[in-house]
């Protein structure tokens, strides 16, 4: 085990192995035993990806049929549990013990962190978009086939990835989609 030592020393995306079902229960113990030993430092966080969906059920009631719809939580990932931590002997050995964990995704006894894409494709870890600019300002697109036209924000996405911009071109408002790293604000 001693080239766990080795790690970066970074907190990284671990994805671990349990038992069918207990998911849930090795989230708690090990957010239990961090809290308990005061290891917030390196094991920073665990999840259970899950995604909520409408169970749509057909109900008799008094001689009718009643249309009921839950929301229910899938487990993404079933049988898996996602862990933020440093890699060291020691956080290795804290969550390799828990109750339910059958061993880390890796190579043999290994250990193998997510990369940056499989964090984003999962949807682990979200970062927050910081724009610049707001509704109705003006700004210069920079990028693409409309590069040094210029436009008004008219719509931003939830996400901040895209833009819709009413740009100028040839004498008329053009609504343009557009990536919010496209463009830069101008001081009018």
């Amino acid at each position: 085990m001693s080239d766990l030592n080795e790690g970066s020393g970074l907190p990284l995306w671990y994805v671990v192995h349990t038992y069918s079902g207990y998911e849930n229960k090795v989230k708690a113990n090990l957010d239990k035993i961090v809290e308990n030993r005061g290891l917030h430092s390196v094991i920073l966080e665990s999840r259970v990806p899950v995604e909520t969906v409408q169970e749509i059920k057909e109900v008799k009631k008094d001689d009718k049929k009643e249309t009921q719809i839950k929301e229910v939580e899938n487990k993404i990932f079933p049988s898996y549990v996602l862990v933020k931590m440093i890699m060291s002997d020691a956080t290795w050995h804290v969550v390799r013990n828990i109750r339910g964990v059958t061993g880390f995704v890796g190579p043999g006894s290994k250990p193998v962190p997510l990369t940056d894409e499989e964090v984003a494709a999962i949807g682990v870890e979200t970062t927050e978009m910081k724009l610049n600019f707001s509704l109705g300002d003006t700004v210069q697109i920079n990028d693409g086939p409309l590069t040094g036209f210029i436009g008004r924000v008219e719509e931003i996405s939830a996400d901040k990835k895209k833009i819709m911009v009413m740009a100028s071109m040839f004498g008329r408002e053009t609504p343009v989609e557009l990536e919010s790293v496209s463009v830069s604000k101008l001081d009018v």
